[in-house]
């Protein structure tokens, strides 16, 4: 039987499942590393403590299936964070800078105010925001000693985490990054499918500390403590994308953790936004680009968990869904859950939350049912965009992973808010699922694209059962909410 590793490094923990011939997933392991925040608004990860946890995790994976050596491995990572390394020592410059990090919000100000995100966003996809990479890089050459001088003699490399994962695995050997991560960085030109000197000079970013750009599917190096080559590498909601076999265009997927992203596959059209989507690579297969539209909001499973840690109205994430039945019909709160301002299509990051509808009789059941409709509505706002941003996206069916798509309540009010079929697969482990389906792929072990599509299993389909006139009566009380909690005009 063989087997194929998958290691998901994401931004609270690095965790690793083992999936056996036929994608079914037999073994995992996780462990959580520590967050660092040295500065208002910094938030910092040690490169060390990824590797670390990475390594271990995938052996102890391997161990708990009883695999000595698995045919494959493919990687899996949070996007955008940013790391820069000596090529000789492997030695990190400084610790790896977040995505969530907001330290060169100013300079990417300045940018704009100097009429440069319109290029930008032209040849990426993507906004001008400190979330991307290459304002990261540039604030580690600027501020660590003699970082620059090394940079520019070539002594250094850049890398997002699934760079440094594959250079610690193959001891150096390969700095390789795929598609998908690198449209991340603000340096890779999506059309042209390479590194931008225009970018790269904007940005004060030698070229030669970028590293080379490959399929999703393809030879990454072989790594020697895990004893397999590396052949599958996707950021995390690309991977996901993929692991739900989202493979024609129209499809689209939505994975609901803390936050949710939402990407809708436009095939070999990159669709520019009207609504500040992104415009993104979804996968590279063959040499060839599949796009997709990209929506994030900030808040989905964190509301849940502000239930729980802020109000105290639960112990479990659970018990919302009993909560949510006995909620009182006649009373309709909205909650904008706008903790740390909104995300898509609003970009709002001065507002915050709200909750309107209150009555004497609101209690925990109406509170933790607004809890899940806001989830529900926001991910309507990102349907609405993507619609409007692309006429073909029509009435897509959405296929839903992450931990809050197992409350049955929540998937069937996202069903009757969208007025569109919602599929929850009999895998959840959609991330690590389409690394694996990478790797596995391209080491002849798991079936073509085709064949993976067609045995993509479901779990359960959500159907909406209430009528256009309920819809559009409560999206437009939701509306109503969101432009009463604005900060924007």
């Amino acid at each position: 039987m063989p087997y194929i590793l998958a290691m998901d490094q994401g931004t609270t923990s690095s965790r690793a499942i083992v999936f056996d011939g036929d994608m079914t997933p037999v073994a995992s392991a996780a462990e959580e590393f520590a967050q660092h925040f040295p500065a208002s608004g910094w938030v910092e990860h040690a490169p060390a403590d990824i590797w670390r946890t990475s390594l271990s995790t995938a052996k102890a994976a391997l161990a708990k299936a009883g695999v000595a050596r698995p045919d494959a491995i493919g990687i899996t990572n949070q996007r955008e964070t940013t790391m820069i390394w000596d090529r000789e020592t492997g030695a990190p410059v400084y610790n790896a800078i977040v995505w969530q990090d907001r330290r060169t919000e100013a300079t990417c100000a300045s940018l704009r105010d100097a009429g440069h995100e319109p290029m930008i966003t032209g040849k990426t996809g993507l906004l001008l925001d400190p979330y991307f990479s290459a304002t990261k890089i540039a604030w580690i050459l600027d501020n660590v000693s003699g970082a620059r001088a090394r940079a520019e003699a070539g002594r250094l490399a850049f890398g997002t985490v699934d760079s440094y994962l594959i250079w610690q695995l193959t001891g150096g050997k390969v700095h390789a990054t795929d598609a998908t991560n690198a449209a991340r960085t603000m340096l890779y030109n999506i059309h042209d499918g390479a590194w931008d000197e225009e970018l790269c000079a904007l940005f004060n970013i030698p070229v030669p500390l970028l590293p080379e750009v490959q399929d999703c599917a393809a030879d990454f190096g072989y790594a020697e403590a895990l004893g397999a080559p590396i052949l599958g590498v996707a950021g995390d909601q690309q991977a996901a994308t993929i692991g739900q076999a989202c493979f024609a265009p129209g499809m689209m997927k939505s994975t609901y953790g803390t936050g949710c992203f939402a990407l809708l596959n436009t095939g070999d059209t990159p669709v520019r936004s009207n609504n500040r989507l992104l415009t993104t690579i979804a996968y590279q297969l063959g040499g060839q680009p599949t796009y997709a539209l990209e929506g994030s909001i900030f808040i989905a499973g964190a509301v849940v968990q502000w239930l729980r840690d802020g109000l105290g109205i639960i112990k479990d994430a659970s018990e919302t869904q009993a909560l949510a039945e006995a909620a009182d019909p006649e009373q309709q709160l909205y909650l904008v859950p706008a903790f740390t301002g909104l995300g898509a299509p609003y970009w709002d990051a001065n507002c915050r939350g709200a909750i309107f509808g209150l009555t004497r009789a609101s209690g925990p059941a109406e509170f933790a049912k607004a809890a899940l409709e806001s989830v529900a509505f926001q991910t309507r706002d990102l349907v609405e965009a993507m619609r409007g941003d692309w006429a073909e996206a029509g009435e897509t069916v959405l296929r839903v992973d992450g931990g809050m798509c197992v409350n049955d309540w929540a998937m069937q009010r996202l069903a009757d808010t969208l007025g569109a079929a919602v599929d929850r697969p009999k895998v959840l482990e959609s991330t690590a699922l389409g690394a694996a389906w990478l790797a596995g792929m391209q080491a002849g072990v798991y079936p073509d694209l085709v064949g993976f599509s067609e045995n993509w299993a479901l779990d359960q389909r959500f159907a909406p059962a209430q009528s256009d006139e309920w819809r559009q009566a409560k999206y437009d009380g939701w509306k109503d909410a969101i432009a009463r909690t604005l900060s924007k005009p």
